[in-house]
C-alpha cells in the first residue's frame, strides 16, 4: 500500500509519498503531526515524536523534493533547494539523513513558507 501524505505549511499544501523504510513506517504510525517549522536555506525542518538511528541508506546529499529524517534532531526535513551547507548544485543536509519519501508535485512552492510557520503532516 502506497503511503500518501499531505504536508501543509502556512498557506502551502503538497502531497507526498513515503517510502518503504523502517523510519518512514515509524513516521506514518505517528501521524498526524503538527509542529512549528524552522527554515535553514531551502529546507524546512521540525522535531517529531519519532526516535530512529541513522539508517543503512542514510545520505549526505539529497534530491530536490526529498523528505528525510535527521536523527540528531529527531527532525522531519523537507528539501526544496539549497541549504547553507550546499556546495555547487547539490542539496546538502547539516549531516546524514534517512530518506523517507518525495514530494509529488513542485517542491519549490515551500520557498514561500516563512520561518516559524505551523506545519501539519497527515495521511492523505
Amino acid at each position: 500500500m502506497e503511503k500518501k501524505i499531505r504536508i501543509t505549511a502556512g498557506d502551502i499544501s503538497a502531497e507526498a509519498v513515503l517510502n518503504d523504510s523502517q523510519t518512514a513506517e515509524k513516521i506514518w504510525n505517528a501521524l498526524p503531526i503538527r509542529q512549528r517549522g524552522n527554515t535553514w536555506g531551502d529546507e524546512i525542518y521540525f522535531s517529531i515524536p519519532v526516535r530512529e538511528g541513522e539508517s543503512d541508506d542514510a545520505k549526505e546529499i539529497v534530491s530536490l523534493g526529498e523528505l528525510a529524517y535527521w536523527p540528531p534532531g529527531t527532525a522531519f526535513c523537507i528539501f526544496f533547494g539549497h541549504t547553507p551547507a550546499s556546495r555547487g548544485n547539490e542539496i546538502r543536509p547539516a549531516s546524514a539523513v534517512n530518506p523517507v519519501g518525495m514530494i509529488s508535485g513542485d517542491p519549490t512552492v515551500f520557498k514561500q513558507v516563512p520561518d516559524g510557520a505551523t506545519v501539519v503532516i497527515e495521511k492523505a
